[in-house]
């Protein structure tokens, strides 16, 4: 491909999708009791959930400029005429920020994309994006069939506990202490690029059979405003997989448009925020007809 896609590691791309469509995926550091890592190379989903469920302090922080700096060099090196680096919310992460500090030293043209979204919601354009570089589209189309998937996209999801997301910065401690209070086990969504509180139910039964039914909701709306061919849908999880396969064959039997359902684990980056527990769906429709995919899995 002449034109290179780079994304990074909270897209959560199944790795056998990443390699077959060429993408390159920039890790997301963590820090574990002071031991820095890497997303997706050396440090599992499981490591972080058990970490927070023994108070073990967590971060996590964006890739350097070095990094991209390199990576797109290679890049160059390898023969790729143009580079379009699709990224994490700007609203959630400094990531997009390292990408375009890099990008003005690269030796051939880099157009950083802010999804203004994360998890596969962002990983279905970036494999979009793929796609339409791969049959020789130019940069400029490459990064606005990215731009349109993630824009169109809905994620909705449902945590054990606000608190997690408190420590980061990700809600105002006011909403998490009033979830605490009232036992409530909140939904929230991806709205302009930050989270937002979209509803409360009582039990975890409850926010499976909402989750499911908010998913619905989204390709419906999606089918009435948008020029669409079917949807892609990813259901991700933290140390709930239990959960998250019983959610998958909800949606599969229920959303009949969907070209593809994917069960996804959450990886480091996102877990450490999100907590144990967590569920979520990324709805993003299709704008050219593939073949349905079920049941696939990571």
């Amino acid at each position: 491909m002449k034109v290179a896609v780079v994304t990074d590691s909270t897209a959560y791309l199944p790795a056998e999708i990443a390699v077959g469509h060429g993408l390159h995926v920039v890790p997301m550091r963590i820090a574990i009791g002071g031991e820095t890592r890497l997303e997706g190379r050396d440090v599992s989903a499981g490591e972080v959930a058990q970490a927070l469920r023994e108070f073990v302090p967590v971060s996590t922080s964006r890739p350097s400029p070095a990094v991209f700096t390199e990576l797109y060099a290679e890049l160059a090196e390898a023969g790729h005429d143009a580079i379009v680096s699709v990224h994490v919310s700007s609203q959630m992460s400094a990531t997009l920020s390292s990408a375009q500090l890099a990008a003005r030293d690269s030796r051939i043209p880099v157009t950083v994309v802010d999804s203004g979204t994360i998890g596969m919601a962002m990983g279905f354009g970036v494999i979009a994006a793929a796609e339409a570089a791969a049959v020789g589209d130019p940069a400029e189309s490459v990064a606005e069939t990215a731009r349109r998937h993630t824009t169109a996209s809905e994620t909705v999801f449902y945590v054990d506990t606000l608190e997690h997301l408190r420590r980061g910065g990700r809600i105002g401690r006011a909403s998490a202490l009033m979830g605490s209070a009232l036992a409530i086990k909140p939904l929230l969504t991806v709205r302009d690029g930050h989270i937002e509180p979209l509803e409360r139910v009582r039990t975890t039964a409850k926010a499976l059979s909402r989750l499911t039914e908010l998913a619905a909701k989204t390709v419906e709306d999606l089918a009435a405003r948008l020029d669409v061919d079917g949807v892609d849908v990813a259901v991700h999880h933290l140390d709930a997989r239990e959960r998250a396969e019983t959610l998958t064959e909800r949606l599969a039997e229920r959303l009949t448009d969907a070209r593809r359902v994917l069960l996804v684990e959450l990886g480091a980056a996102v877990g450490a925020h999100v907590g144990p527990g967590t569920l979520a769906v990324a709805v993003t429709p299709r704008f050219s007809g593939r073949r349905r995919i079920v049941g696939s899995s990571v």
